[in-house]
């Protein structure tokens, strides 16, 4: 979602004929654009700020702007800290980006918007104005996102505060968007949603099922894969994973966050399913769809979280075999109800935690990589790789599942060939074109 925020801020910054350039020094406007869900990134960020100020004082002229949910959540701190900001915007305030810098330019005073929409009822019809870029640009992958803010309330997440209540766009937003897109040439596009699958609930024209969306955007033209994140456990449906089993246009990747692997610290998380419940949707999954990739996001030392429970986490991942997961330390977010409990685990047990469940997972996910060497995927060439051996030319690209591939070929990107794994490592695969 970020990443998608900070193309969008491009978008708008181009407009008012600004271009990116590769180091600051160069710059006359910086959009630091942040992120809330753990600590270190934003220690980073008020770091990274702290030398924007030595920048600031050498060319004045610089505009200097903070943006995302870290500017949502501590705009007054930001501003007392780093007095050098011209302006602070928050997560549903990015086409006013042109505006304020144009204001900053001129006025020289520091400026906030920090508005969030409001819920009127059930509806909540005013979402971001989107921004396409500029005509004629080729883009094989985007994300679109289809739904802004979250209704869950964890007791660890942040979002609802920083990004607001839970609102959906219309399928017609969502469906011109993504023609728009395949005009250009996107192949492949991701929806993104803090729970993508809750999608449709509280739309002026009526309930609109998430599979239905993805069966309507299978048929655009020249869209040929379509993924999403982050589903919600507790809202998959029979429909969705009939859609996976049916639409070869979906693809065979469900990234799927348990979180815990103990009943008691779901229900402290304010995680609306048990394991079991959790267990029944990822089985279904591997049965109906065989070829399946699915993925996990997994948090370790929760306020209160035992030994015992800790131990339980261990044995679903080992028991369930994801292909590979995201794997945090609890972060306490100022303004959650974790946050304020009296039961908080010592750094270095939550370090110690997280360094045996990443040997474990990694030894999965690289046993598994090890038992499809030999197979042969269809890949997306994406281009050049980022790391190129001596006196060859690697390309890369991912499979239907998700996985990074590694090979040699005269290829374009976009091309979609057959590729046979022959070698396998923790991020992916090396492989041969076999057509």
């Amino acid at each position: 979602m970020n990443v998608e925020d900070s193309e969008q801020m491009e978008r708008f910054l181009q407009d008012l004929g600004l271009r990116r350039v590769e180091r600051d020094e160069e710059a006359d406007v910086i959009l630091l654009n942040t992120c809330s869900v753990r600590k270190k990134p934003e220690d980073k960020a008020f770091s990274y700020l702290g030398e924007l100020r030595k920048l600031k004082e050498q060319k004045p002229s610089l505009v200097i702007g903070v943006c995302g949910c870290m500017a949502q959540l501590r705009h007054e701190e930001i501003r007392r800290r780093c007095p050098h900001v011209d302006f602070i915007i928050g997560t549903a305030q990015v086409a006013q980006i042109p505006a304020l810098v144009r204001e900053a330019r001129q006025k020289r005073r520091f400026l906030l918007r920090m508005d969030l929409p409001p819920r009127k009822g059930a509806i909540v019809t005013d979402v971001p104005q989107r921004h396409l870029g500029q005509p004629g640009a080729v883009k094989l992958k985007a994300f679109v996102p289809i739904q802004y803010g979250c209704d869950k309330f964890c007791t660890f997440c942040i979002v609802p505060t920083t990004r607001g209540r839970e609102r959906s766009r219309s399928t017609q937003d969502i469906l011109e968007e993504i023609r728009a897109l395949a005009e250009r040439g996107t192949k492949e596009i991701t929806l993104l949603g803090q729970t993508v699958n809750s999608y449709g609930k509280n739309l002026l024209e009526g309930k609109v099922p998430f599979a239905k969306l993805l069966l309507a955007i299978a048929e655009i033209p020249g869209i040929e894969r379509i993924r999403y994140t982050s589903p919600y456990p507790r809202d998959y449906r029979d429909d969705l994973i009939r859609v996976h089993r049916e639409c070869p246009k979906v693809m065979p990747h469900v990234h799927l966050p348990l979180q815990s692997g103990n009943d008691k610290v779901l229900k402290e998380m304010r995680r609306l399913y048990t394991v079991d419940e959790f267990k029944a949707v990822y089985w279904r999954l591997r049965e109906e769809v065989p070829d399946i990739a699915i993925t996990t996001d997994l948090i370790v030392g929760f306020p209160g979280e035992t030994e015992e429970e800790f131990q339980d986490t261990l044995k679903v991942v080992e028991e369930l075999r994801f292909d590979s997961a995201f794997m945090f330390a609890y972060s306490p977010r100022p303004g959650t109800k974790a946050a304020d409990r009296e039961d908080q685990i010592p750094k270095a047990t939550k370090r110690r935690r997280l360094g045996e469940l990443i040997e474990l997972q990694n030894r999965i996910t690289c046993e598994i990589n090890a038992e499809q060497v030999g197979r042969t995927y269809e890949v997306m060439v994406e281009g050049p790789a980022e790391r190129q051996p001596v006196g060859a030319q690697l390309w890369k690209g991912l499979t239907r599942q998700g996985k990074t591939v590694h090979f040699e070929g005269g290829v374009s990107p976009g091309d979609m060939i057959s590729v046979t794994t022959v070698e396998s490592h923790l991020w992916g695969f090396l492989g041969r074109i076999v057509s």
